[in-house]
């Protein structure tokens, strides 16, 4: 089941990103921040943070943070380590942009790495395409960026 952020899960949501981050790169001091204070940084501004829970366990998260008027970055999607291979990123991903229609959204979009050959597979599989990544990215780890216009 795909559930809307519920303070319950908000260390479900710190946990399971700083484990993908440092398994794959480096935590930045901003990710701890951010994913310490998911109202502040993600909600309070207008995003949504969503959850695949089974019985009342958390298995995998993803975020929606408003940049723009219907403009959203897709970020901190992770999965269980243990639970990887089952489609639960596939189901959030498709979630968010069934979300996302409903709302009206222009565009979503996401920073990613190649190194994430799974997570670039599914993101092109759902119609993701990739754009430059402009100068002053904010993400030192990202060496890719991808959109999806929903408009």
């Amino acid at each position: 089941m795909i559930t809307a952020f519920q303070p319950k899960y908000k260390g479900a949501f710190y946990d399971l990103n700083i484990e993908w981050l440092e398994t794959y790169f480096y935590v930045e001091d901003f990710d701890r921040e951010v994913l310490r204070r998911p109202e502040h940084y993600i909600l309070d501004p207008g995003g949504h943070i969503f959850f695949a829970v089974e019985e009342d366990r958390v298995l995998g998260t993803v975020a929606l943070l408003k940049r723009a008027e219907g403009l959203f970055e897709l970020t901190k999607m992770a999965v269980l380590p243990e639970e990887r291979g089952k489609k639960i990123g596939q189901k959030l991903m498709q979630h968010c942009i069934d979300f996302a229609k409903v709302q009206q959204f222009k565009k979503l979009f996401l920073y990613s790495n190649t190194k994430l050959a799974n997570a670039i597979f599914i993101y092109r599989k759902f119609g993701f395409i990739e754009i430059p990544v402009e100068p002053d990215s904010p993400y030192e780890r990202s060496n890719i960026k991808m959109e999806l216009p929903l408009s």
